[in-house]
């Protein structure tokens, strides 16, 4: 009478048992399974950051509107504020990509390309000529001339195809 090693037999075990998942049907559906985690645990955590930036946002406009300056003063954080509700709104992008991707499994480019024009549209409206250079300026309004035209190709692919 022959003694099993308990411990082979659980190695042995747990090889089956990962060969099994590495075949590819099973192997798909792990990674779908990861896939929908992920994008689930960032749609929470961005519903909190953009939670967060409301509230700043508010505290910000609160501030402002209530302080004892003299008249004028709203002018100097007017970009301010139009950043900080532009970041609300790429926050809320990024939102509809997340759930865009849980609902069809698939990350639209169109979505994405308006993310992306809205994020260099708001650089572009908060840019301070003192701070930067003019090729900076350059550089953005070049970005947003190709995400803008990127996004004409996408539509019009979008548009024929339907």
């Amino acid at each position: 009478m022959t003694k099993r090693n308990p411990s082979k037999n659980w190695l042995k075990s747990f090889i089956i048992k990962a060969i099994r998942l590495l075949k590819d049907d099973n192997f798909m559906v792990g990674i779908h399974l990861v896939e929908n985690i992920v994008s689930k645990v960032l749609s929470v955590a961005l519903v909190i950051v953009i939670g967060v930036s409301l509230f700043d946002l508010s505290l910000v406009l609160a501030r402002d509107l209530f302080s004892t300056e003299p008249v004028g003063f709203f002018n100097q954080t007017l970009i301010e504020i139009f950043g900080l509700f532009l970041n609300v709104l790429i926050a809320l992008e990024l939102l509809e990509n997340i759930t865009a991707y849980l609902r069809k499994h698939i990350v639209q480019v169109e979505l994405v390309v308006v993310t992306a024009l809205i994020a260099v549209a708001r650089k572009i409206i908060i840019f301070d000529p003192t701070k930067y250079a003019k090729n900076d300026l350059i550089a953005l309004a070049f970005a947003c001339l190709a995400l803008a035209a990127s996004y004409a190709i996408i539509r019009f692919i979008n548009h024929k195809s339907n």
